[in-house]
């Protein structure tokens, strides 16, 4: 039996890699013989011969380099891929077996810091890791909770999660952060956390999302349904992006026979500037919640719970802060409600089916609202495209709104601005504009001109109140005038 070691202290596999390149070079004597002359061969024969033995003497003087490097354990795990698959862990994709601790254990290994790198403060970059679903269904029966410790850099992707039928009540599939770690600080707990191209299934169980007191997070191509709570609830932190995404109570098209009965909010944004774009909500009480300032919406078509029946598409329940713009949107069959509006914009907007804004008094302040250029389509019944909801107190502090330049059929308009004309004989013309006005009793500027013909009667601005203005003349006169009104409330820039 051959030794592990040759009588010079080399390895067998030296012997075994002289022989090998002997055989190679002898191989190619006999290929070039067949096709050369004899001395040709010869000299082929001796170039090979002088070859294999300077190997020979290099093996024997140690000098020839090993056929390999075999790596440490320690640089293989560094090269190691930061893609986790949870099937690696023994998740189950049928969604048969529970895969919670599967997937907690793939969770924890992606979210393992293996460099000192840092994003904001104290965030651990964890440089990419992706945790990835690889298209499976998972059954889990306790959330998928991102450790305490800051974070970022890391990736949720790729298949589905459904609650258990004993997942635990009030908590939610997934959960960035934990109540007991909200915080209003600048010290965030995760960044750039990006969950995508999921569908989450909360099982009428539990909520699907919450991310709290997180930077630069995005939830991107996501279908969240069947939660009690909210889809997607942001509590705190900064510049949560939330995209391309379903979210729906129950799953429907529409005309769910259990509409009167739907809960809970679609999105739910406790925070100040946050985005939410290009992202439908189809079954809930609520569509999107907002408590925050500096937040904008793009693209969002809400066709949640009816106001008919007391659902509400936005609810801006951020009363003297709100600074939210509501852009591009549709609000099918449901209002957008703002308390105590302070720096509301809301243009380019569609407004189906008595679909409306209310703004709604709590202290009574009302400044800097454009509600403007937006398509509103009711159903005929005369409901107005702006209602001022003063069941707890009027509006007192009331400046800078401009409401106009809306298309409106099927609906009451309503607006800031007025234009009308009034024709007749005699010496008092009356304009009235309370069937258009926003205000009850609240013309802050009058212009008007008085067309007689060949005459030229002296007049005045009589009266202006209860919406009405007022213009005589010092004699009777067969004359047209034409009145131009506003209710700014305020100085406009």
């Amino acid at each position: 039996m051959m030794s592990g070691r040759l009588p010079t202290g080399r390895p067998a596999h030296y012997f075994l890699f002289t022989l090998s390149l002997a055989a190679i070079f002898t191989f190619s004597d006999a290929a070039t013989a067949h096709s050369s002359n004899s001395g040709h061969v010869l000299r082929r024969q001796q170039l090979t011969r002088q070859r294999s033995e300077r190997i020979l003497a290099s093996l024997a003087a140690g000098a020839a380099p090993p056929l390999s490097t075999p790596q440490s354990s320690s640089s293989s795990s560094q090269l190691r891929s930061r893609v986790y698959s949870v099937m690696d862990y023994g998740a189950d994709p049928r969604g048969i077996a529970d895969s919670t601790q599967a997937i907690k254990r793939a969770l924890a290994d992606a979210c393992a810091s293996l460099e000192d790198r840092r994003l904001m403060s104290q965030i651990a970059d964890l440089g990419g890791s992706e945790l990835n679903l690889g298209g499976g269904s998972y059954l889990i029966s306790s959330p998928l909770t991102l450790p305490s410790n800051p974070i970022g850099n890391i990736k949720i992707h790729q298949g589905t999660l459904r609650a258990s039928d004993d997942f635990p009540a009030g908590r939610y599939i997934i959960e960035l952060g934990s109540n007991s770690s909200e915080s209003t600080t600048s010290n965030y707990n995760f960044e750039f956390v990006t969950l995508s191209g999921l569908m989450i299934d909360a099982n009428h169980r539990a909520g699907g999302i919450i991310v709290i007191n997180s930077l630069r997070t995005t939830i991107s191509g996501c279908y969240i349904v069947r939660f009690t709570s909210e889809g997607i609830s942001v509590r705190s932190g900064h510049e949560t992006l939330i995209t391309n995404s379903f979210i729906g109570q129950q799953i429907t098209a529409g005309a769910h026979p259990q509409e009167k009965s739907f809960t809970g909010t679609g999105i739910s944004l406790t925070g100040n500037d946050n985005i939410v774009t290009d992202v439908v909500i189809f079954s809930a009480a609520i569509g999107i919640l907002i408590a925050g300032p500096a937040n904008i919406l793009t693209g969002v078509h809400c066709y949640n719970k009816a106001s008919a029946f007391g659902g509400m598409g936005i609810y801006l329940k951020s009363p003297g802060l709100t600074q939210t713009r509501i852009v591009n949107c549709y609000l099918d069959y449901n209002s957008i409600v703002s308390e105590d509006p302070v720096q509301l914009h809301v243009s380019g907007t569609f407004f189906l089916g008595d679909a409306n804004v209310v703004l709604k008094s709590v202290k009574g302040v009302l400044r800097g609202i454009n509600i403007v250029e937006n398509v509103f389509s009711g159903l005929g019944g005369g409901v107005d495209i702006v209602r001022l909801d003063e069941s707890g107190g009027a509006f007192t502090a009331v400046d800078q709104v401009m409401v106009g330049r809306n298309s409106v059929e099927g609906m009451r308009v309503r607006s800031t601005v007025g234009k009308a004309s009034v024709r007749g004989n005699g010496t008092t013309w009356t304009v009235d504009f309370s069937p258009v006005l926003l205000f009850p009793n609240r013309i802050d500027q009058v212009q008007y001109s008085l067309l007689a013909g060949s005459e030229f009667p002296k007049h005045a601005l009589r009266k202006v109140s209860d919406n009405r203005v007022v213009i005589e003349s010092d004699v009777a006169v067969q004359a047209t005038v034409y009145a131009h009104v506003e209710q700014y409330g305020g100085i406009m820039a």
